[in-house]
């Protein structure tokens, strides 16, 4: 299939190109670099199926020639990125969804959504299961970013009941992996950066919050899986394996063998205390679960952050 990639050059987006390319598929990826780095597809240019166009959704486009599928993982992902650009984020979860839908209804593609854990706001059912409706607060800071995908959400439903539209929703949990950036102060960054450095590793509250990482590679076959789906409903993709933000610190600690102490600051508003998936759904319907270890997966993370750092030096 030609498949259109919104949100090509950001870390998730960039790691499903490849997957696709390696699925023999043909990949027309946009992005306008807000968050999304050039350098995560630098590896791909002359691939003869790789086309990349610089591009913002938000904005009326066309794409030439097939389109047989159509994947947004566009939008800001970061606390510190939806912080800084709240009104792009709003913008690109709405009008920017809409055009893609629109792009897949003109050519009668599948249309994937990349859509978050966030959804569920700071929950108060545990583990979160896809029949929760969530804890969200609509006018807090987060809300740019959780409101946006909610949206993006009940737009790509109705354009499935409304146009009878081919689409998957995948409500996407803490990821990590190569291509993340230094400063995207999420915790995985933000916590090698720290422990490479030396510096005093930022543990909010006391730490006993909790959260599931997921290996980059595992969540992009779960997104390929859901894209080859008949569900319609959000499917969660994560790591099930729950452990606490303090506990995770001292796995960063004996991965980097830093000596950097914990530093306890505030937590921050609408902080969720608990995070980890029930993908009880995803393990029915797709025959996915996660393959990779947390410290298999710190590995080749750890190596790349260490990159970034010595190429910043």
């Amino acid at each position: 299939m030609r498949i259109v990639v919104a949100g090509a050059a950001g870390f998730i987006g960039s790691h499903l190109c490849d997957r696709l390319l390696e699925e023999g598929h043909t990949v027309a990826a946009l992005d306008n670099f807000l968050t999304g780095s050039p350098a995560n597809l630098r590896h791909l240019d002359g691939h003869p199926r790789f086309e990349f166009f610089e591009q913002d959704i938000t904005r009326p486009f066309a794409v030439k020639g097939a389109v047989e599928a159509v994947a947004n993982l566009a939008s800001p992902a970061s606390p510190k990125d939806y912080l800084e650009h709240p009104i792009e984020t709003l913008d690109v979860g709405s009008l920017g969804t809409r055009n893609l839908l629109e792009l897949a209804l003109r050519n009668g593609a599948r249309f994937l959504l990349t859509s978050t854990s966030e959804c569920y706001g700071d929950p108060l059912v545990h583990p979160q299961v896809e029949t929760y409706w969530g804890h969200v607060n609509p006018v807090g800071p987060r809300s740019c970013y959780d409101e946006s995908k909610r949206f993006a959400e009940a737009l790509t439903m109705a354009y499935h009941r409304k146009h009878g539209l081919r689409t998957n929703i995948a409500r996407i949990f803490n990821t990590y992996g190569p291509r993340m950036k230094l400063d995207d102060g999420r915790v995985v960054p933000a916590f090698l950066d720290q422990a490479l450095r030396g510096a005093p590793m930022t543990v909010f509250g006391t730490g006993a919050q909790t959260r599931s990482f997921c290996y980059v590679s595992d969540l992009v076959d779960g997104l390929y899986r859901l894209m080859q789906s008949e569900e319609r409903y959000p499917v969660n993709l994560g790591n099930p394996s729950e452990l606490t933000i303090l506990e995770f610190a001292e796995r960063i600690q004996q991965h980097t063998g830093s000596r950097s102490e914990i530093a306890f600051r505030a937590l921050p508003e609408d902080d969720p205390k608990r995070r980890c998936p029930d993908i009880t759904k995803a393990q029915r319907l797709l025959g996915w679960e996660p393959r990779v270890s947390l410290d298999e997966g710190l590995g080749p993370t750890v190596e790349y952050f260490r990159s970034l750092a010595a190429t910043a030096a």
